[in-house]
């Protein structure tokens, strides 16, 4: 009989309600229940007198010299006295793991730019957090986040799934590059209509050039006769850095080769459409302190990084 009171109430009562009475078995009293849970001793009797109602029977025998369960209050207690501390100590465990800059953290982020322009940033975040497990997992495909049991993810573009929470962090614009070599043996370029006399480098997600003047903010729309295609800005860097024509890139891609003066911007008051840069998590999922540490550290970063890249 007591076990099935205990069976159909169970849906009805809250967790905390049950762990309130544990906690008053234990310190064999309300008062000091109260204490040890700081809330008023009037709270822990009227939630008492609820379980109680819920359960449908007196599980305590109160009086002002003794404390005594009823046996319905024994079974109560032997039935969920080791859940609740179990359930206790596995809530503090989350709750220190939510909270503390220690642990894994598990972040998806494409290749291309975590190898190169971004390498700095995550290198940081690693010297100033080494007590952060830090698994970066690199790929350009957009890897599902809860697959991959990741945190935080940094991607290329909006995404258009509705479960995820997103965050633009900066805007990589592109620009027209070429090598020394290159250019000292071809036709002129000063002007997007020169491109139509010169070898071109596309990448596949970017068949279609798109230009806006910086000054004039003039528009305009180039199809470029692609002598070579590539599904890999990295891969298209390298072939315009060796001389095999003109491409449209990131200055992120491209900056080292830049300031090696093994790449030159023929057209530097023309730029090609920016990509933006997103962080991403599950709308459903609240950051730990970890992840949030990081997505400052992305913001900080990402802000002073492309000031600079702008320059």
């Amino acid at each position: 009989m007591v076990n099935n009171t205990i069976n159909n109430s169970i849906n009805e009562i809250m967790i905390d309600d049950i762990a309130l009475f544990i906690h008053i078995v234990k310190s064999q009293g309300l008062s000091g229940a109260a204490k040890q849970l700081k809330i008023p001793a009037a709270t822990v009797t009227r939630r008492l007198k609820k379980l109680e109602g819920k359960v449908g029977c007196q599980l305590i025998h109160r009086s002002a010299r003794q404390f005594r369960l009823t046996a319905e209050g024994l079974v109560y207690f032997e039935s969920f006295a080791n859940l609740v501390e179990r359930f206790e100590s596995v809530s503090k465990e989350l709750s220190f793991e939510a909270n503390s800059l220690e642990g894994s953290l598990t972040v998806l982020a494409p290749t291309n730019i975590s190898i190169g322009y971004l390498q700095p940033m995550w290198s940081q975040f690693i010297g100033d957090h080494p007590e952060i497990q830090l698994n970066l997992k690199l790929n350009n495909d957009n890897k599902d986040m809860v697959e991959e049991h990741a945190d935080i993810a940094l991607r290329i573009g909006p995404q258009r799934d509705s479960s995820l929470y997103q965050i633009k962090v900066g805007s990589i614009p592109s620009v027209l590059v070429a090598s020394h070599n290159y250019l000292a043996q071809s036709a002129p370029l000063n002007s997007l209509e020169d491109l139509k006399h010169h070898k071109c480098i596309t990448v596949s997600h970017m068949p279609t050039w798109k230009f806006q003047h910086t000054k004039s903010k003039l528009k305009q729309t180039i199809n470029p006769e692609a002598s070579l295609k590539v599904n890999d800005i990295s891969i298209a860097s390298k072939f315009a850095k060796d001389g095999h024509g003109v491409a449209l890139l990131p200055p992120s891609e491209v900056l080292e080769y830049l300031h090696r003066e093994q790449l030159f911007m023929p057209l530097p008051d023309w730029q090609g459409p920016a990509r933006d840069i997103f962080l991403i998590w599950p709308s459903g999922k609240l950051l730990s302190a970890k992840a949030k540490c990081l997505k400052e550290h992305i913001q900080r970063y990402m802000k002073v990084a492309l000031n600079e890249l702008a320059c």
